[in-house]
């Protein structure tokens, strides 16, 4: 939409008299231009679209120069004085400007559906005291700001548009409704007072006329997010403690709010949220938050009586640790007041009556919106509408800003928003800064004295990530804002003026009072005040993003539509059997509204509402899949449950699913949930790992079953990574973790270990394939591959790229720590922990031999690492008396390997190969995994009693056998008898499920030896077995065996070495001839 800051047009509102005053005023500084007899339009530009931001096609990038140096008021006008005089206005030393707030809202903050850091940094801030996580709902409309009658109204990137006269007449009304009688003489105090403390209330905005969010709402109203004062430099917002009572004390509405100050509260928070993401609905979800919050404070406007079920999101933020306390206390002195408004109070048209009158007339619409309000809130109409010109004909952004940032600032804040404006214009980020002629001060305006109004509008959330890094490595940065608008001065100053001005910039600096301590009085690090996230729930997500965003490409095909929402559900972590369910869904609504092609996104409700709803109704599943949590979601099905009954401090312990059995052969067999899945990589920097998990993230169909897939990246976790993948497999045990960090050691694979058994998972290690060398699994070839990828890399998470001068070292580093095990120790000790391997292809097989030059640049670094290590230990190659030589051997191990560019670029296996045969392998692993990951070996369960009497009768036959069997008591002892075909560690995942086919089938065993010494004694068996139907299976162990007995203090499994001990002559050996047969059953244990 384009913008509408000029004049409202005059003679339909203000009136012959004003339009004259004004014309008159502007018509004395018109003293060059006076013979010429410029004519002032008090015309604006015409409102287009509806989502109150301006077109791409109207906005002017600062950085170009009109093309015929003007901004012209109207096609084929002349142009306005105003503007004349900014155009002759001159930059010199004694000009200044003096740049003051009108309206901000907080920074963007982000999604964090997947992204885990910030969960686990508010959980950890809570956990010690720190913080306590604040959590209100997200009311889905429009952002909304008011600074006062003289401040002006606003939306996120605009103003002087439809969106705020809306906003204005629905804030008149809240005050009329909340103050009946008194609501005049109210308003007027409430004006008074933002205008004396400059400040601005920032509101959501939520209505049926302005455009379909999730649902359209049942009543159009405003809720309050944010509170800030402005009069002092940078923004100060309100506490939301101090937020309810500014609106309980003015009777403004405030939203729902709740505070979680204990470490069990906070992850029940963030366990309800993950149960209700996918169906929750905001009775449940309010009903939910209320039973695991500490503090909960019901908002004025209940979201199910104003605006519906279908609820947006939660916003969530860390705050003080004496919020609860200051919550408390609000609560007690500003209790809250209830109003009904009395029968005899008419309030007027409502706004859907004054809407639906003016749908045609945009123009007219506005104008009775504005005339409704009332002199109190728009006492002038200074940001009104017009409707001959373009937003870009009233703009004066090149001019204005250009002298904006060569004056000198006149006090801080003024210098401090030049700063942020230099370092957008100079890193060329995607932000206009759109100004305008402020007709508020156009008696104070003359040819040395210029206003304008300035709308920082930010095009791209990117921005806001790289700016917010920005500000942790430059902590004086003044934030960016969302909604950000700025009134500029620029003039002239006298000599005692300049003074002033300078004396007062240098002494803020110097005493660094715009330094923000708030952050350290309770010990936060400087991002945690910062540490805002929105956490959206998917039937809103549904709507707004499958349905409503996807029209347009629905418009171009099904199949164009498919592939859009496809991949929209790909990045939010749902199940496969959701996916599935919402498919089907899309479907159907895709082949409805084909019908309706012109449907705008703006009124996209009208015929989806009617769809949703005749698909609700079909069945309690559609019900649930569209937006209907149903009463079986409970408080207690996700409140954070102690491990082992022990105190608040431990962790989530969800209860085990079931599996139900097949009812017939011909149906699939239904895969276990029960258990989790944590995919790793023992590889280097370069391997790929991050671009491979980026791709199962977005495989479709996950990895062939329901659980959720999501990843935890190494490079964003500042400290104990393999703490926060054991925490999140705690808090998601039946998920699939993608652990995406090198593990390079067996102290990493120990814990992975510990993660499996005490979290129920199996792992899955997933390895670049390679030669290896006989001292290190990775051949040179490979090194040299990861190497040549890492210094191609650029903007690395973890900074390690070419502009790192070290990046040779770093992976001579993570190469050596892999030394000391030859390629198939290697892989034989990862198959031995996790039963198996998946080996990611990286190197052609016919590819030619590793050029001389880099295999000698190599070791010439691997034996410079040998010295350096001996002599400094951990310091890196930046230190200590080999740095000359580092930064050398770097140098030219740099211009080796881009010199053979052309021989890495052949050699190596086409990334989406390598996704695909991985892909491959880890989806057939994790089904084995989830039907028998849990095993941990196969094995023949025999009769004890006939054990017995097969040792009975080799006791009769042989004396020796008889005092073995008398000295060892194994009769008495022996009460459990198996032979293991397989174990998970010695075989796999896949020997385990070899033998699913025989699961509780009868097996033959054939006994043919007993062999046994003073600590151990077993029965070996024939390694083939005979089934019942004549079929026969083999053990994968090398020697099967049944152990007998084994001496205090010897474990069973030392029973495989006593072959080994006959040929020492340690061990005695009794054939069975011919071998006994004995039947038992084939059982997973």
């Amino acid at each position: 939409m384009s913008l509408g800051p000029s004049l409202f047009r005059a003679r339909s509102l203000c009136g012959v008299s004003e339009e004259r005053a004004l014309t008159d005023r502007l018509n004395t500084l018109s003293f060059a231009e006076r013979e010429t007899q410029l004519n002032v339009s008090l015309s604006s530009p015409q409102l287009g679209g509806s989502n109150g931001t301006i077109s791409e096609a109207a906005t002017v990038e600062i950085d170009k120069a009109p093309v015929d140096g003007t901004q012209t008021a109207s096609a084929g006008k002349q142009n306005s004085v105003l503007s004349k005089l900014l155009e002759n206005f001159t930059v010199d030393d004694s000009t200044y400007a003096l740049a003051q707030f009108r309206a901000t809202f907080y920074p963007k903050f982000e999604n964090a559906n997947s992204d885990l850091k910030d969960r686990n940094r508010a959980i950890e801030m809570v956990s010690k005291g720190l913080a306590i996580l604040e959590v209100s709902l997200k009311h889905s409309g429009s952002l909304f700001m008011y600074a006062g009658p003289h401040g002006g109204a606003y939306t996120k990137n605009s103003y002087g548009t439809k969106y705020t006269a809306v906003g204005l007449f629905v804030l008149e009304r809240t005050f009329c409704e909340a103050w009946g009688p008194q609501a005049s003489k109210i308003q007027a105090e409430f004006n008074e007072f933002l205008e004396l403390n400059r400040m601005c209330i920032s509101m959501e905005l939520v209505t049926a006329v302005l455009e379909d969010h999730g649902q359209r709402p049942h009543e159009d109203y405003v809720v309050v997010t944010a509170v800030t004062e402005l009069g002092a430099g940078k923004p100060k917002f309100y506490s939301t403690p101090d937020i309810i009572a500014f609106c309980r004390k003015w009777r403004l509405p405030t939203n729902h709010v709740w505070l979680f100050s204990t470490r069990k509260s906070v992850m029940s928070f963030f366990a309800a949220y993950d149960k209700l993401y996918e169906e929750g609905t905001a009775t449940y979800i309010c009903r939910a938050l209320d039973e695991v919050a500490n503090i909960s404070v019901p908002g004025s406007k209940d979201h199910v009586k104003v605006q519906g079920e279908i609820l947006e999101g939660l916003v969530a933020r860390t705050v003080g640790p004496d919020s609860s306390v200051l919550m408390e206390q609000v609560l007690r002195d500003y209790p809250p007041t209830v109003v009904l408004v009395g029968a005899d109070h008419h309030l007027g048209r409502s706004l859907r009556e004054i809407y639906e009158a003016n749908r045609a007339d945009e123009k007219q619409l506005i104008k009775e919106l504005l005339e409704s309000v009332g002199t109190s809130f728009c006492p002038k109409y200074l940001d009104g509408f017009g409707n001959e010109a373009s937003d870009s004909d009233l703009r004066v952004d090149w001019f204005a800003l250009t002298k904006f940032l060569q004056a000198r600032p006149a006090d801080f804040c003024t210098m401090k928003l030049q700063e942020i404006i230099s370092l957008m214009k100079e890193k060329k980020h995607g932000a206009a800064f759109k100004c305008y002629h402020n007709f508020h001060n156009i008696n104070s305006v003359a040819s040395d004295n210029l206003y304008f109004k300035m709308v920082i509008h930010v095009r791209h959330d990117s921005t806001f990530s790289w700016y917010r890094e920005k500000m942790r490595c430059e902590p004086g940065l003044w934030p960016l804002y969302r909604g950000f608008f700025v009134d500029l001065n620029i003039f002239k100053a006298n000599k005692e003026r300049a003074l002033e001005f300078s004396k007062e910039v240098n002494s803020t600096v110097e005493t660094g009072s715009d330094t923000n301590v708030a952050s350290a009085k309770h010990g936060l690090a400087d991002e945690d005040p910062n540490l805002m996230f929105k956490l959206k729930f998917l039937p809103y997500k549904i709507r707004t993003f499958l349905i409503r965003g996807g029209l347009k490409d629905l418009r171009k095909g099904e199949a164009e539509y498919k592939a859009y929402y496809m991949s929209q559900m790909q990045k939010w972590n749902i199940s496969g059997a959701k996916e599935r369910k919402l498919c089907k869904m899309l479907e159907e609504w895709a082949v409805h509204i084909r019908r309706h092609k012109q449907l705008s996104e703006s009124e996209y409700l009208k015929e989806a509402e009617p769809f949703l709803e005749q698909y609700a109704n079909r069945s309690p599943q559609n019900l649930a899949l569209i937006g209907s949590a149903g009463s079986l979601v409970r408080a207690e099905d996700f409140s954070a449950i102690v491990e082992g009954g022990k105190d608040e401090e431990g962790d989530l312990e969800p209860k085990r699913e079931t599996t139900l059995s097949n009812s017939s052969p011909m149906v699939k067999e239904a895969i276990r949930k029960d258990e989790g899945l944590i995919v790793f990589f023992p590889g280097l920097p370069g391997c790929a790992k991050s671009a491979l998990c980026e791709e199962i993230l977005g495989s479709s169909g996950g990895l062939g079953d329901d659980r959720p897939i999501h990843s935890l990246m190494g490079d964003l976790i500042i400290e104990k990574y393999w703490g926060k993948v054991a925490e999140e497999r705690r808090r998601k045990p039946y998920s699939i973790l993608l652990a995406d960090k090198n593990a390079p050691n067996e102290a990493v694979w120990r814990q992975i270990e510990d993660m499996c058994f005490s979290t129920k998972a199996s792992a899955i290690p997933v390895v670049p394939d390679s030669e290896g060398t006989e001292s290190n699994p990775f051949s040179l070839d490979a090194l040299a591959v990861f190497i040549f990828r890492v210094l191609n890399r650029v903007n690395h998470p973890g900074n390690l790229d070419k502009s790192k001068t070290n990046a040779g070292y770093v992976l001579l580093m993570f190469y050596h720590l892999y030394n000391g095990k030859s390629r198939k120790k290697f892989e034989s000790e990862l198959i031995e922990r996790f039963g198996s391997l998946v080996k990611m292809p990286l190197l052609i097989s016919d590819r030619s031999p590793l050029p001389e030059c880099v295999s000698s640049i190599l070791k010439e670094g691997i034996n410079l690492y040998k010295l350096h290590i001996r002599k400094h230990k951990r310091w890196d190659s930046t230190k200590g008396v080999f740095m000359m030589e580092w930064a050398k051997w770097e140098e030219q191990l740099r211009e080796t390997l881009f010199e053979n560019a052309e021989y890495f670029n052949s050699i190596q296996v086409p990334f989406d190969f390598s996704v695909q045969k991985v892909l491959e392998q880890i989806k057939a692993i994790a089904t084995e995994n989830q039907r028998f990951g849990s095993t941990v070996f196969v094995a023949i369960t025999l009769s004890v009693s006939e054990i017995l009497n097969l040792l009975d009768n080799l006791g009769t036959k042989d004396q020796i056998v008889e005092d073995f069997l008398k000295t060892s008591n194994l009769k008495s002892s022996l009460t459990k008898v198996h032979v293991t075909l397989a174990h998970k560690r010695s075989h796999g995942v896949t020997s385990i499920a070899s033998y699913g086919p025989y699961l509780h089938q009868k097996v033959a065993i054939y006994m043919n030896v007993l062999l046994f010494s003073d600590k151990l004694a077993a029965l070996g068996a024939d390694p083939v077995l005979r089934l019942a139907d004549g079929g026969k299976i083999s053990s994968k162990n090398e020697w099967p065996h049944l152990t007998l007995w084994t001496a205090q203090g010897v474990a069973a499994k030392e029973a495989s070495m006593l072959p080994k001990l006959f040929t020492q002559g340690k061990a005695t050996r009794v054939e069975i001839d011919p071998p006994i047969s004995i039947t038992g059953t084939l059982e997973f244990y």
